[in-house]
């Protein structure tokens, strides 16, 4: 359950009077704990090599549908050499880091601190687990360390990833890296609305920008286009 009563407390707490050494004593001791996750995720991540991250639900139980096939999905990626990073929790997330252990490849997770849901899960590399307090230093090292993407069914989180990953390759602020989403039947009110709304009625969105993701409904599909992006770039896997 939401806990309404810590909600007014941050809002109350927000908008409390704060003399400027409290300000700055605060915020000092912020950017050094910012700087630390910076430090420790860089020194971590730049050994890992080539590596895709694979988003999807928390919530996802085991030997469910997307579960299995998120599993499948990493354990075939492995088997091509390639590490996977999740968000070292449970759901999509632990289905993804059971695949790569299974398969003897980089299981790497990104473990974030929150009051509900997340835990790490035990199919992680000891020498991989990264626990973060802030979103978007973890964020970064999902973007900054991957050369691929696969979003599976999932909430708020999943598509905040989603749409991160989209606009810095839409801006070019990262290079044009495989963004796949997986399960047609589920992401398909997406699209259509993307279609229907955003570029037809409204024209906020340019239409080629669809071509920026692929859907698929296979592990062989996910595969194929990971593979066509390493084959052109020549890139070397992990193993």
């Amino acid at each position: 359950m939401h806990d309404l009563s810590n909600d007014d407390e941050k809002i109350r707490k927000a908008f409390r009077n704060k003399d400027w050494n409290e300000k700055k004593t605060a915020d000092s001791w912020q950017i050094f704990k910012i700087m630390a996750e910076f430090v420790e995720g860089f020194e971590k991540m730049a050994k890992i090599g080539p590596c895709v991250s694979i988003f999807g639900s928390a919530r996802t139980k085991p030997d469910t549908q997307y579960y299995n096939l998120a599993e499948e999905i990493a354990f075939n990626l492995t088997q091509r050499g390639y590490g996977v990073i999740t968000g070292g929790g449970p759901g999509i997330m632990e289905a993804g880091n059971k695949g790569a252990h299974r398969g003897g490849g980089s299981s790497v997770g990104l473990n974030i601190d929150l009051p509900f849901e997340q835990h790490h899960n035990p199919w992680i590399d000891e020498d991989k687990n990264l626990n973060f307090g802030y979103f978007f230093v973890r964020k970064v090292m999902f973007v900054k360390y991957a050369q691929g993407f696969v979003v599976l069914p999932g909430g708020m989180g999943t598509l905040d990833e989603l749409f991160e990953a989209i606009t810095l390759i839409q801006t070019h602020k990262i290079g044009r890296f495989p963004i796949i989403l997986v399960g047609r039947s589920f992401w398909e009110g997406l699209i259509d609305w993307i279609k229907k709304v955003l570029i037809e009625q409204e024209k906020n969105v340019s239409p080629e920008d669809l071509n920026l993701f692929k859907i698929v409904d296979t592990p062989q599909e996910v595969i194929a286009e990971i593979d066509a992006f390493y084959s052109k770039y020549l890139l070397k896997p992990n193993f």
